[in-house]
């Protein structure tokens, strides 16, 4: 007892000084003066829920550990597995319908990151490989699409393939340097890889515009047809050739479903990539190296094909994130990007495709919704993954491997 209590102690100062600089002492100015206000309850406050959980932690461990229970779910053939995915799908294309805007607007970017998780998923959940980089992906994607019309006049669609085969080949590229490399000196390899990307687009001005971005990228048409309250001269839009009214709320409908559409693209190639052998090759290299490298497999082929299709996927998401936002720079791809999207991953359960998807959900609504601790989103963010990692490390959903008992 003695024990835990000097261990509680001594975890309350450590919080207090961590607390104390950041949310302790405020700076206020009134007029021409600038002083120096302390909040002494919020540090005593911090300091003591710190110290009754560190008090209370083995009881709290103990306690979960007895009330965790052995649930038997109910078997679900194929055919009734097929009928909720696609009454799930059906729900979701509705949905947007009777639905207001910023709902809208925040399940697109939900979306956004589903993409993202489930191509990280391939390079750190099936083949595991960290990678802290892959906002060097994204970035690349997104230029792609924005370079090809600034330059070139591309539209969306046609940009969209050549996003991701771009993409895909700084993957691949990427992935010769670290052939020999694993665990921490992979994960600051791919992290250096990602600020290359971003400060290689600060500095190309002439070609990438520097800080300021490129602006004014179209949104993605509508066969040929295009999404908006007017068309360039010669062309018809949407709107006119149905006869509808224009409405700006009708354009966000639209990105929302094609952003669900390149979701259930992602989410239906990794998962059939998992079943086949080369998604079967990425789970024993991810297992033990040298026991795939015995089996006759070659690890460099396989790492290779998993930093190529993930980075193919962050590709296509890049280029829908410049079409949505209609407009890019360097700023929106920095580590916290890498940080938030390998966070969904983990927190999910690294290789469950529904725990990427749950939590990418969770890391991007709930912030929306308690606006009102923006101020303390990192700090609730960084408690929440200390908290899963030290009671739930496997993720939210995490994936159920076959294996057979003797």
């Amino acid at each position: 007892m003695a024990k835990q209590f000097q261990n509680a102690f001594f975890a309350a100062i450590l919080a207090g000084v961590i607390i104390a600089p950041i949310f302790g002492f405020q700076i206020l100015r009134v007029g021409a003066e600038t002083t120096l206000a302390s909040d002494w309850p919020m540090i005593g406050w911090g300091m003591a829920v710190v110290f009754v959980f560190q008090l209370l932690r083995p009881y709290l461990t103990r306690w979960l550990s007895g009330r965790q229970t052995r649930l038997t779910l109910p078997t679900i053939n194929d055919k009734t597995r097929q009928a909720a995915l696609l009454l799930i799908v059906a729900l979701a294309l509705v949905w947007p319908f009777f639905a207001g805007r910023a709902e809208i607007d925040i399940a697109t970017l939900v979306l956004i990151y589903v993409m993202l998780g489930l191509g990280l998923n391939i390079v750190v959940g099936f083949a595991g490989l960290l990678d802290l980089g892959f906002v060097g992906f994204y970035a690349v994607g997104a230029y792609t699409y924005a370079l090809l019309y600034h330059w070139a006049g591309w539209g969306f669609w046609s940009s969209l393939p050549m996003a991701g085969a771009m993409a895909a080949l700084f993957g691949y590229l990427l992935g010769f340097p670290v052939l020999r490399l694993r665990g921490d000196y992979l994960a600051i390899v791919t992290l250096g890889f990602g600020e290359i990307i971003r400060l290689l687009l600060i500095n190309l001005y002439p070609i990438t515009g520097g800080p300021d971005g490129i602006a004014g990228i179209p949104k993605p048409t509508v066969f040929g047809y295009v999404m908006a309250r007017r068309a360039p001269e010669g062309e018809t839009t949407f709107h006119d050739l149905m006869g509808w009214k224009f409405n700006n709320v009708d354009v966000i409908i639209y990105l929302y479903i094609l952003a669900l559409i390149l979701a259930l693209i992602t989410l239906f190639v990794s998962n059939r990539l998992v079943r086949m052998p080369v998604g079967r090759a990425w789970e024993a290299l991810r297992e033990d190296e040298i026991a795939c490298r015995s089996l006759g497999l070659n690890p460099t082929g396989i790492k290779l094909s998993a930093f190529t299709i993930g980075a193919m996927f962050a590709g296509f998401g890049g280029a829908f994130f410049a079409a949505r936002q209609g407009i890019v720079n360097p700023e929106s791809f920095t580590f916290i990007e890498s940080a938030l999207i390998l966070a969904v991953v983990v927190l999910g359960g690294m290789g469950s495709q529904l725990g990427v998807i749950l939590a990418a959900i969770l890391l991007t609504v709930v912030p929306e919704i308690a606006r009102q601790f923006a101020e303390y989103r990192m700090l609730i963010f960084g408690l929440v993954m200390v908290v899963m990692m030290a009671w739930r490390p496997q993720g939210l959903l995490p994936v159920k491997r076959p294996h057979v008992e003797l």
